[in-house]
């Protein structure tokens, strides 16, 4: 494969016990682009989201199988340092989970952890990821106060602005809006289109139009296999393969 990608898997396989997840998948990721992975429920999408940070080492039964490289290196091999490898790829879930604390805190959190003591120096990274996360003039006069208290969109943006305080490359979503009304996600696309000028984000979504609305490329998994990836655009004009065409217009997943 090209060493042009930002992210790069290679006959990438992942089983759970006896279960094969994911099945020989070679993908390849662009820099400053946002890539849409898309595909019915159980497909491998999230799974393979997170074989990009290793979130599916936490799982015992997990074995994986042919590699995954970020800038060129593997992330697999025994000397990557886990800590290191989540704070350069960042984690938005499905479910906004900020912290019991308060706004501030939960964005100062991450820099604490990896040494930031400096108040000064804290202030300044909390509203800068504040502003990226486009959330900065809603909060900027209550950021002492809980962050429970912030909408269920407020809350998402806080949790995006936590990922970003610690200055990550590479932002994975996984479905970031699915528990969001529509304002709160046209707000979310909307930051994410912003984002991509600064990180490489990479989304799962279950929604079809937000896929062609956010994104510049996407892969198409089936049963644990990727069936197509290439430019959105020519995904949902054009694909090549029947079954994309039958996802995409809805007669089945």
């Amino acid at each position: 494969m090209e060493a042009t990608y930002k992210i790069e898997t290679e006959q990438l396989s992942l089983y759970y016990g006896n279960f094969q997840a994911l099945k020989s998948v070679t993908l390849g990721i662009e820099a400053n682009r946002v890539t849409a992975l898309i595909g019915p429920s159980g497909c491998g999408k999230s799974t393979f989201l997170r074989t990009l940070n290793r979130l599916n080492d936490l799982i015992d039964s997990v074995r994986i199988e042919g590699k995954v490289r970020i800038d060129g290196e593997s992330i697999y091999c025994k000397a990557c340092d886990v800590v290191t490898l989540r704070k350069k790829v960042g984690m938005v879930f499905q479910k906004a989970n900020p912290f019991p604390k308060t706004i501030y805190e939960n964005v100062a959190y991450g820099p604490r952890i990896h040494g930031v003591r400096d108040r000064g120096e804290l202030d300044r990274i909390v509203e800068k990821s504040l502003r990226e996360a486009a959330l900065w003039e809603e909060v900027k006069d209550n950021l002492n106060r809980s962050a429970f208290r912030l909408s269920g969109g407020q809350q998402q943006r806080l949790c995006i602005a936590r990922v970003l305080a610690v200055e990550p490359d590479i932002v994975l979503m996984d479905e970031p809006t699915s528990a969001l009304d529509p304002i709160a996600t046209q707000k979310i696309e909307d930051l994410i289109r912003a984002l991509k000028k600064k990180f490489t984000i990479v989304i799962v979504t279950h929604n079809m139009q937000q896929a062609a609305r956010v994104s510049d490329t996407t892969a198409f998994f089936l049963n644990g296999e990727i069936i197509e990836a290439g430019e959105t655009d020519k995904i949902f004009t054009q694909p090549r393969d029947q079954r994309t065409e039958d996802y995409i217009t809805g007669k089945f997943g």
